[in-house]
């Protein structure tokens, strides 16, 4: 993602562009498939160590509310974060705590015909994510 591609998506969600959001949402692409806390806070250090631990989470937070971003939860328990905007799943590796995105439009058409044929009494379904667990390479 580009510069010009950052401040677009932070303008896009009604964001104000700064130089914080910028570097943040920079970091989260820049280190890719799906950075915890933890790495996007080492790698803005290292690049903007003037940037405070706890701005790097009010951002993430902001992010998440306002849908730049998502949470993936893993396993562990771990939170990571997720800049692919369109639709997808997950493969999560118990062993290595990998995270890969599946899409699937086939998967996507099943579940939402078995929804619309089953639904949940009482429950409004908005979407459906699925993170799949397993192993990478289990051979």
């Amino acid at each position: 993602m580009k510069d010009n591609d950052i401040i677009q998506s932070i303008k896009a969600a009604g964001l104000r562009v700064t130089p914080q959001r910028i570097a943040i949402l920079e970091a989260i692409m820049k280190i890719g498939k799906h950075p915890s806390n933890d790495q996007i806070i080492a790698y803005v250090k290292s690049h903007h160590p003037s940037i405070s631990v706890a701005t790097v989470y009010n951002i993430l937070d902001s992010f998440v509310q306002n849908h730049v971003v998502d949470k993936v939860k893993t396993e562990n328990g771990v939170l990571r974060y997720d800049p692919k905007r369109t639709h997808h799943h997950h493969l999560y590796c118990t062993k290595s705590d990998k995270i890969e995105d599946y899409v699937d439009a086939e998967l996507d058409d099943l579940i939402a015909d078995y929804f619309k044929k089953k639904g949940i009494e009482d429950f409004k379904i908005e979407d459906v994510k699925l993170q799949i667990t397993g192993e990478f390479n289990f051979k």
